[in-house]
């Protein structure tokens, strides 16, 4: 049994509109004539005030297997704004990252050549340049 969650909340409204109906109704047989009568007058007037719901009908579709999970041709509310909606915070994600990707990799070339600079500037004996933690020492010491 496959309810999507409003059609599950349709079905408790409706739970709970019989219940409280069958309720009033219990309470109504011991009411005095001109009661029950002014009751059943504003019953009628909230029946005829109601919203009336449109129903869709949804389409029954058979799986052959060769139909793929998004289907962009179903119609399901989305008009052609609705779809451009739904794509643009994708491109926006993917824009976003590709800049902070681009950030990133300017501050590693930055970090870099600021390390060359100041190995080609500097009076270091060759033994300097074969040291392990000599690149550490000059990124702490920078």
């Amino acid at each position: 049994m496959n309810h999507s969650p409003r059609n599950r909340t349709e079905i408790l409204q409706d739970r709970y509109g019989l219940k409280t109906a069958s309720y009033l109704s219990a309470g109504a047989a011991d009411l005095p004539y001109d009661i029950s009568e002014r009751l059943r007058a504003a019953r009628v007037q909230a029946v005829s005030m109601r919203k009336l719901v449109k129903i869709h009908a949804a389409p029954v579709t058979a799986g052959t297997g060769t139909g793929s999970t998004l289907t962009w041709g179903s119609d399901e509310g989305f008009s052609f704004w609705g779809r451009i909606g739904s794509v643009v915070p994708l491109i926006a994600l993917v824009v976003g990252l590709l800049v902070i990707n681009s950030l990133q990799t300017d501050s590693f070339v930055n970090e870099l050549a600021e390390v060359d600079s100041a190995l080609l500037t500097d009076d270091l004996p060759p033994a300097a340049f074969s040291d392990p933690g000599f690149l550490q020492f000059l990124k702490t010491s920078l």
